[in-house]
């Protein structure tokens, strides 16, 4: 009597049940990972630890979520091809449950990726287009009542605001005053639609003033920053300033410039 066949059957019967376990274990770390990531943020959205401690736990992920990205990828590989090679049942169901462990695991590697600072990005957190005489606050200044960063130019704990002005003249060169053939109204009009396009909280608007000021809320961390625009008439047409300010935190990642840049292209 031939052992060929007993000893096919049972390497697949060790192959189903290797796939089976694979599947499961890539979906269990990834979605752990994926999870934990998650985690980090909505306790500081619910209070439970400041962003410094989800900053922390982010920094942890990002340690080890790219090598488990990869490790989960190759555990899908091997269950998709194991299962079609011996014909296993569930192999679909299986290589889905093994591929939604690579997103989870991917996801909190990019996202703690995009907290990590450029090369050269300055540990800042306020950003004007005029460094010598920067917009004030006006309406937003009683919703700054209980922020940590205060709402003078430059203030930073590691630097004079004079050196504060020279770190964001040599990293964001571009972020200068905006100038219009454009009368001052028009402008406001545009200006107040790329507040909407944008997404920020509008806290007041004052054409004639040529003033307007509002507030972003990141996605992940929620942290709130605020804008004020100034517009004023030229004899050319109209020049807009604008600054945009952390409430915490010493350094914004570039996100301060990245969103008056944004603003900018709307304009």
């Amino acid at each position: 009597m031939s052992t060929e066949a007993p000893t096919q059957n049972k390497n697949n019967s060790s192959a189903s049940k290797a796939t089976t376990i694979v599947a499961y274990l890539a979906l269990a770390v990834g979605l752990g990972l994926g999870l934990y990531a998650l985690f980090a943020a909505l306790g500081v959205w619910f209070g439970m630890w400041n962003f410094q401690d989800g900053f922390a736990m982010l920094r942890r992920v990002n340690a080890s979520a790219n090598w488990i990205a990869w490790a989960t990828l190759a555990a899908t590989l091997f269950v998709f091809i194991t299962g079609r090679r011996i014909g296993k049942p569930g192999t679909v169901k299986l290589t889905a449950f093994a591929a939604v462990g690579v997103i989870a695991s991917t996801l909190a590697y990019v996202v703690p990726e995009t907290y990590r600072p450029a090369d050269g990005t300055p540990a800042i957190h306020d950003i004007a287009t005029d460094t010598n005489n920067p917009l004030p606050f006006v309406a937003i200044a009683p919703l700054r009542a209980d922020a940590p960063n205060p709402m003078e130019y430059g203030y930073s704990p590691r630097m004079t605001p004079q050196e504060h002005a020279l770190a964001q003249l040599e990293a964001y060169p571009d972020i200068i005053p905006q100038t219009f053939n454009e009368p001052k109204s028009v402008v406001f009009d545009r200006a107040l639609a790329a507040v909407e396009q944008l997404g920020w909280e509008l806290v007041d608007q004052d054409l004639a003033q040529g003033r307007i000021e509002a507030t972003d809320t990141t996605f992940w961390f929620r942290f709130k920053d605020d804008v004020v625009i100034q517009i004023d008439e030229t004899a050319e047409g109209s020049v807009l300033n604008a600054r945009s300010l952390s409430r915490v935190g010493v350094s914004d990642v570039g996100k301060n410039a990245a969103r008056l840049r944004e603003f900018f292209a709307l304009l």
